[in-house]
């Protein structure tokens, strides 16, 4: 059984959501419930989440989906994410897909429509939808939604391997490589605030009538 003050977080997020049309990032929650800590957020946000009731997705400022808004066998849209230079990760439930016919098990799976055109190579175009399976770790080649600091962007992934004195081949940098000959891959340091938030699995497309 929730805890009385999850339940209480619980019903704020919900209110926040209609009343806002997106979720309340970590530092609203804690404001509103007097905790300090995003640390305490985030323990709450645990708890609702092994119950079922949400769905965060950590370092992506609005990513909590309301699973019990969300029907059986679809997929939450998360906002937008930067196919071109990064932008500001600010995810906002906006809707859901309804594909579970095609992509099987949604459990992990969100999306977000694209914005800009460095990935058009790949058969990404602006406007799309990519479907993201929600993970931290991907293999080289991967087209993946990462983020550095407080931007999100979708690329190719590429680690580079490096050699240190006597040590073994390590990792000396990742470069996000585009599809698109006009953009040069954006090179991210070890010592970079970066981390994946998934990896694209499939691409949506909607052909608007003219």
């Amino acid at each position: 059984m929730l805890k009385q003050r999850a339940q209480d977080i619980y019903s704020f997020i919900r209110r926040f959501r209609r009343e806002q049309g997106s979720a309340p990032t970590i530092r609203e929650i804690g404001n509103a419930f007097e905790i300090t800590s995003t640390n305490g957020v985030r323990y709450y946000l645990e708890l609702l989440e092994r119950e079922g009731y949400i769905r965060h997705t950590p370092g992506i400022s609005r990513g909590i989906v309301l699973l019990k808004d969300v029907a059986p066998g679809t997929i939450p849209i998360l906002g937008g994410v930067a196919a071109g230079q990064p932008i500001l990760a600010e995810e906002n439930w906006s809707g859901s897909l309804e594909l579970a016919g095609m992509f099987g098990e949604t459990e992990g799976l969100f999306a977000l429509q694209v914005r800009g055109d460095s990935m058009i190579d790949a058969g990404i175009l602006e406007g799309d939808h990519v479907i993201v399976q929600k993970q931290e770790t991907a293999r080289s080649g991967d087209i993946v939604v990462a983020g550095i600091g407080d931007e999100a962007t979708v690329k190719y992934y590429r680690p580079r391997s490096g050699i240190r004195g006597r040590a073994k081949h390590h990792l000396d940098h990742v470069e996000l490589v585009a599809a698109n000959s006009k953009y040069a891959p954006i090179t991210v340091r070890p010592d970079s605030d970066f981390r994946i938030f998934g990896v694209v699995r499939g691409v949506v497309r909607t052909i608007r009538k003219s």
